[in-house]
C-alpha cells in the first residue's frame, strides 16, 4: 500500500470519550490527535461528569504509545501498533500555531481549531485523504461548510448501515407456512413439540426468533440452528394471545411474543423496541411481578435507566437513592399505578408491592462494580446509552438474574448518538445469535387511539 493510498484521520475529542481505545480501530491509516483534544480530555478528566472515566482511560492509552517518544516523533507520528502488518501511525498536531481560516463563536473556540487543523492537514498532505471523525453531528455540518472534503461519523461499532435492516425478532411468511414444507421430522420432548427443517426453508434465522405466518393459528420460535437444518418449537397463536402475567393479557401478537420471552426462564436477556406506547414497560413490569412475587423465581425488580447530567444533579434532589431516582423513573410508578388502579386503595397495594417484590430503583452511574444475583432487571430508555454503557450493565448480572432491555430508537436524545449507533442496536445486533437472548420490535400503539394518532402522523 502506497503512502497516498493511506488517509489521515483526525479524531474528534468525543470519539475519544465515546470509545476511549479508538486509536486503535485505524490499523491501517494514519491517526492525528490535535492538542485541542488533549486539552478538552484533560479538562473533562477531573470533572463529574460519566464521561469522566472515559477521558481517563483515552488519556492513559496514548501515555502509553507516546511515553518513549520524542517530541520531533510526536508530531510526525510513531508506529500505532506493534503487528508488522500494522502501518499506521499517530501523532499529535499543535493546532494552535496554526492560522485560523474559520471562525465562529467564541465558546466553540476548541471546534473551530479542530477544524483549522484539518484544513490545514487537508493542504498540506494532498493528496492524501483527510477524514474528521466526529460524533457530533453539528460539527460535521460545520466542517463541510467550511471546506472539508471528508467528515465521517465513527463506525467501528456500527454493525448495521440503515435502521430498517436492524430485525424485529420475527419473521412473517407469506400465506400459509405449513403448505410451503415438504420436508419435516416433529418430535416430542418434555411438554414441547420441535420440528426440524430443512435450512433451506428460512432466510438468515437465528435462535429464539419467532416464526409467524398469514393464518390464524401458526406461531414458532426457533430452538436451534445447524448446517443444514434448523429445529423450531410449535407455540401456536391461541397459546400465544392467552399468556397472562400479573392480570395482564397481551392485545396483539407482537405483545404476546414479548411476554411469551420475558416469562421464559431459559432466556437471559430480552430487549424490547418500539414506538412510545405500544406495551415495552408494562409487560415488563407485569411479568416481573408476576415472576418475583407469584412464582418465586426471582428475589428482587431492579428498575434503572440512563439520567442525563446525573453526576451533576442528582445530588441537590432530597431523600435516598431510590427517592432520587424518582424523577427519572416516573413511567415505572406510572405503570404501577395503571396495573393496579383498580384496587381498594391503590397507594395501600403499590406499597405493599414495592415491598413484597423488593423494588429498587438505582442510578446506572452506581451499578459498576456491583454483581447482580438472582434479580430481574429491567434496564429503561436504553436507547440513549453507548454499546460501552449498556456492556457495564449486562458484565453487571450474575447467576440467575434477567434483564430486559427497552427502548425507542425514535427518541434518543444524547447529542452523538444516532439510530445505527445506539447501544440498543448494538447489542441487538451482537445477540441475535447468543441462544440466552431474544429481541422484539413491538409494532402498534395501544396505550390510546390519541396516542397512535400522534405516532403516525406527526
Amino acid at each position: 500500500m502506497g503512502d497516498t493510498d493511506r488517509k489521515i484521520f483526525v479524531l474528534d475529542t468525543n470519539i475519544l470519550l465515546h470509545e476511549p481505545l479508538a486509536i486503535y480501530s485505524f490499523q491501517e491509516h494514519d491517526v492525528v490527535i490535535p492538542m485541542t483534544v488533549l486539552e478538552e480530555l484533560d479538562r473533562i478528566k477531573d470533572s463529574k461528569r460519566d464521561v469522566s472515566r472515559d477521558a481517563r482511560v483515552a488519556i492513559r492509552a496514548l501515555e502509553d504509545l507516546f511515553h518513549d517518544a520524542t517530541p520531533d516523533q510526536i508530531s510526525e507520528g510513531i508506529p500505532l501498533g506493534t503487528q508488522e502488518e500494522s502501518k499506521g501511525t499517530i501523532a499529535i498536531l499543535a493546532d494552535y500555531e496554526i492560522k485560523e481560516t474559520v471562525q465562529a463563536f467564541a465558546d466553540k473556540h476548541g471546534d473551530n481549531r479542530i477544524l483549522n487543523a484539518t484544513l490545514y492537514l487537508q493542504n498540506k498532505r494532498t493528496p492524501r485523504q483527510v477524514v474528521l471523525v466526529t460524533k457530533d453531528i453539528n460539527m460535521r455540518l460545520r466542517a463541510k461548510g467550511a471546506g472539508v472534503r471528508f467528515v465521517e461519523d465513527y463506525r467501528t461499532d456500527q454493525l448495521i448501515e440503515d435502521i430498517r435492516f436492524l430485525t424485529k425478532g420475527y419473521v412473517e411468511h407469506d400465506g400459509l407456512f405449513w403448505e410451503k414444507i415438504d420436508e419435516c421430522h416433529s418430535e416430542n420432548r418434555g411438554r414441547s413439540t420441535i420440528h426440524t427443517l430443512p435450512k433451506h426453508y428460512f432466510e438468515n434465522p437465528f435462535i429464539n426468533q419467532y416464526l409467524l405466518d398469514e393464518g390464524t393459528e401458526f406461531a414458532a420460535r426457533v430452538k436451534a440452528v445447524n448446517e443444514e437444518t434448523v429445529e423450531i418449537k410449535d407455540i401456536s397463536r391461541e397459546r400465544l394471545m392467552s399468556r397472562t402475567a400479573w392480570d395482564v393479557h397481551p392485545k396483539n401478537i407482537d405483545q404476546a411474543m414479548a411476554m411469551d420471552a420475558l416469562m421464559d426462564p431459559s432466556i437471559d436477556l430480552v430487549i424490547l423496541t418500539g414506538p412510545a406506547g405500544c406495551g415495552k414497560t408494562i409487560l415488563a413490569m407485569a411479568t416481573a411481578l408476576e415472576q418475583v412475587i407469584e412464582k418465586g423465581m426471582y428475589d428482587k425488580i431492579i428498575v434503572t435507566r440512563n439520567t442525563p447530567d446525573i453526576a451533576e444533579s442528582i445530588g441537590f434532589l432530597p431523600g435516598t437513592e431510590e427517592e432520587k431516582m424518582m424523577p427519572w423513573l416516573a413511567a415505572v410508578t406510572d405503570t404501577m399505578e395503571a396495573l393496579h388502579k383498580n384496587d381498594v386503595c391503590t397507594e395501600g397495594s403499590m406499597k405493599y408491592i414495592y415491598e413484597k417484590a423488593n423494588l429498587q430503583f438505582k442510578s446506572i452511574n452506581f451499578m459498576r462494580g456491583r454483581s447482580i444475583q438472582n434479580a430481574f432487571v429491567l434496564l429503561d430508555e436504553c436507547q440513549n446509552l453507548t454499546a460501552s454503557q449498556i456492556k457495564t450493565i449486562i458484565t453487571r448480572c450474575g447467576e440467575g438474574t434477567k434483564l430486559v432491555c427497552s427502548g425507542n430508537l425514535a427518541q434518543i436524545d444524547s447529542p452523538y448518538l444516532t439510530p445505527v449507533t445506539s447501544g440498543l442496536t448494538y447489542i441487538v445486533e451482537r445477540f441475535k445469535d447468543f441462544e440466552g437472548s431474544a429481541s422484539l420490535y413491538l409494532n402498534g400503539v395501544v396505550r390510546s387511539r390519541l396516542a397512535e394518532y400522534a405516532e403516525q402522523n406527526l
